[in-house]
């Protein structure tokens, strides 16, 4: 390696991130002899580190502990891995976000300017679009697909369905979404001809190719994602008419659940001074949890399809009805 200070730093980072480092293990993580290694050393304790020079069978070289506190040396992989266990610890915080980008920027402070520059763009494309913290994917995927979506590149993924069904697929990646416990790259499939969105979770491998690609102009990436899952195709199509506020509805029916815009109702429409109605429109692949959420909602409700979530409503109201209905005790109690 001809660059002696990025040697120096290497061998700092190796140092640091076990108890102790042989010689020759050093000389053949950093591609140079013994020798090398031995006066890369010598200059880390001219500079004033604290190596320690450990003797016999096993010996070889350590940091010694508890004489100064030493800068931190991160690899771009080591600070996406803090980026992501950072924005998972967002969700107990007190202040969310607050102590993640304050430490996430001290991190980035003790970068070289040219990596610091590059995690920033690479943060920058890892969007959120839920408060929740989401699960820590593989530092070095991230990474991958990070700067596929900042550069433009061709992806080549390996990438299992939810059957575990393997595939190969090519694509064009947009956006790099967390929403509540997952990681989410939206992209164009160029086998498939139409955009998708792919679990990060189930992406065995992701290769960049030379070639790059021009992206469209996409705002509100994360709203985007949100409509997708409210417009995936499960077995039940539901339609709603609320008279509500939309933040009422909406916190029992959030975006990524269901289509919501502003409707008459034929008849008495919004009334006099009362709450708007809404049309909601919900793609599930069960009906059992919906009767609960409309008597969640406390509002006037009304079904517009199917038949089958009318039926439950009824049998569920006429046992809660029967529920209230009579203090007397079963018989044979």
């Amino acid at each position: 390696m001809a660059d002696t200070t990025a040697r120096a730093r290497q061998l700092l980072e190796l140092l640091q991130s076990a108890h102790q480092r042989t010689v020759p293990e050093l000389a053949d993580r950093l591609g140079v002899d013994e020798r090398t290694i031995r006066r890369d050393v010598a200059r880390l304790v001219d500079l004033g580190l604290p190596v320690e020079t450990r003797r016999g069978r096993y010996g070889g070289y350590r940091l010694a502990p508890g004489r100064h506190v030493l800068p931190l040396m991160f690899t771009p992989e080591e600070v996406v891995a803090v980026f992501l266990g950072l924005a998972r610890a967002q969700e107990a915080s007190r202040e969310p976000g607050i102590a993640a980008q304050t430490a996430l920027a001290k991190i980035t402070r003790a970068l070289p300017a040219a990596d610091a520059e590059r995690i920033e763009a690479l943060l920058g494309v890892m969007t959120h679009s839920s408060p929740r913290g989401p699960g820590v994917p593989d530092p070095a995927l991230m990474l991958t697909l990070a700067e596929a979506v900042e550069h433009r590149r061709v992806l080549d993924l390996r990438y299992a369905t939810g059957e575990g069904v393997p595939s190969r697929r090519t694509v064009h990646p947009y956006d790099l979404i967390a929403h509540e416990d997952r990681w989410y790259l939206v992209a164009f499939d160029t086998g498939r001809q139409e955009e998708r969105t792919f679990r990060v979770d189930r992406i065995r491998t992701a290769r960049s190719v030379r070639e790059t690609f021009t992206a469209p102009r996409r705002p509100d990436a994360a709203g985007r994602l949100l409509d997708g899952f409210a417009a995936a195709d499960y077995r039940w199509h539901v339609v709603l008419h609320l008279r509500a506020t939309e933040d009422r509805i909406r916190a029992q029916l959030p975006r990524s659940v269901a289509r919501l815009e502003r409707s008459e109702t034929g008849d008495d429409g919004v009334g006099e001074g009362g709450p708007p109605w809404h049309r909601a429109e919900i793609h599930a692949e069960s009906l059992d949890w919906l009767p609960s959420v409309i008597a969640a909602l406390d509002c006037e409700v009304r079904i517009e399809e199917p038949d089958e979530l009318r039926a439950r409503v009824t049998a569920v109201a006429a046992r809660m009805q029967q529920a209230a209905g009579g203090g007397r005790r079963p018989r044979g109690s």
